[in-house]
């Protein structure tokens, strides 16, 4: 049986990569492996079912550092037309809009044949020399990361080319250290691999709850009143947001909060990227802490709820419920209701939901007791994800230090066999 130890006590030296350990090597991935090119495949030629296919676009969308659950498929004559990937091959994005995403790149681990579309570049290493694992770990190091962004060439749409590639260079230690290291950055891996499956879970749990204790369909024990339709107007305060003037640069800058939909990314407002000051605040339309603001225009019913006084631009409504009416109830049902605020919006260009249309739109809620016990069930969903997305971040932090302190030989593996 064999077992991992880390320990840091080792010679350094110095290349221009930086410092590394003596007994690791700083090699040119054209000395390392061959590269080849993937072949076009369209998008009206991938299916549902069929033999597995990486496209260019997913490798920095849907992958981290190893391919798995293919999201595309092409059928036997597509395949024949294409480029075949083996067990081991790195697979690099060769275009992207951004420096990130151009040279992005996963290790193909699977044993399913599978193919690569247009703009994947292929990276088929010396096994005998390289762990493909611990290679696409390497190859998201910072002093890579940097290489790559000088290689990328274009403006609107960057690309990156083998022959560049061939160029990076990357620390390599002797194959059985990359191998463990691969095996501990992997575990990572696993566990944050089922911590964002048991976040996707509970939010496919959430949105099954809210359509079924926010339309009636399924009641919570105890409750059995008729519920009522009532206008949107009719259930709280309901104002449109405003503008004070920009070309007065007074009224900006101070340390009151003016809300966009730039701002309601969550579901609470406690803090705005632009301020207003106290002269633009006394001429902004403010709502008080626990109303829902809600957008209307372009993107409708993105909705979020204040935790403090706060003005709002005229791309918002605000609802500031009445006291028969629970805040986070509405909050919810607004969001179980995008699709029919935006039937209410038109469907022109710039879809537009004024004041009087969004009050005039009717939603069905019961006894406020009723609404307060619905909402207290989905705010218990909201904290569980909330809890697993802050333990997801945490091991990627922890991936992240371990990675930049493995694959530069600031900690070392030592096998140790009992």
């Amino acid at each position: 049986m064999s077992t991992t130890t880390p320990h840091t006590q080792t010679a350094y030296k110095d290349t221009p990569i930086g410092k590394i350990p003596a007994d690791w090597e700083v090699k040119r991935l054209g000395e390392l492996g061959i590269f080849s090119k993937g072949k076009g495949i369209l998008k009206d030629q991938v299916k549902e079912k069929g033999l597995p296919c990486i496209r260019y676009g997913e490798i920095y969308t849907s992958y981290d550092y190893v391919a798995q659950e293919f999201k595309s498929f092409i059928d036997e004559d597509v395949a024949k037309a294409s480029k075949e990937i083996n067990k081991g091959d790195v697979l690099f994005a060769g275009s992207g809009e951004t420096v990130d995403e151009i040279g992005k790149s996963v290790a193909y681990l699977g044993e399913l044949k599978a193919y690569a579309g247009g703009d994947v570049i292929v990276y088929s290493p010396n096994q005998d020399l390289v762990s493909s694992e611990c290679l696409s770990y390497t190859l998201d190091l910072n002093s890579v990361r940097r290489q790559k962004r000088y290689m990328g060439q274009g403006n609107s749409v960057v690309h990156i080319y083998p022959s560049d590639l061939a160029k990076l260079q990357v620390p390599l230690p002797p194959l059985p250290e990359q191998k463990r290291i691969a095996e501990v950055l992997s575990t990572w891996d696993k566990a944050i691999q089922l911590t964002e499956q048991l976040i996707r879970q509970k939010e496919q749990r959430k949105k099954w709850l809210m359509q079924n204790l926010l339309t009636g369909k399924m009641r919570l024990k105890g409750f059995s009143g008729e519920w009522e339709e009532m206008k949107i107007g009719e259930i709280g305060e309901v104002q449109t947001g405003n503008t004070p003037s920009k070309q007065v640069q007074e009224n900006w800058g101070g340390e009151f909060n003016w809300c966009t939909a730039d701002d309601m990314k969550n579901k609470y407002i406690e803090n705005t990227i632009q301020k207003l000051s106290q002269q633009g605040w006394k001429q902004a339309r403010k709502v008080p802490a626990g109303s829902v603001l809600v957008t209307c225009i372009a993107s409708i019913g993105i909705n979020a709820i204040t935790k403090v006084e706060t003005g709002f631009n005229q791309q918002i409504n605000s609802i500031t419920p009445f006291k028969n009416y629970n805040v986070e109830f509405v909050y919810y049902l607004i969001n179980l209701s995008r699709n029919k605020l935006l039937e209410y919006a038109g469907a022109g260009a710039l879809p537009m939901l004024n004041k009087n249309t969004f009050m005039g739109i009717k939603l069905k809620f019961p006894e406020f007791e009723e609404q307060t016990a619905i909402a207290e069930v989905l705010q218990t969903a909201d904290k569980e994800i909330e809890l697993l997305k802050a333990k997801s971040e945490k091991l990627k932090e922890q991936k992240k230090g371990l990675m930049q302190q493995l694959l530069t030989g600031r900690m070392r593996l030592v096998n140790k066999l009992n």
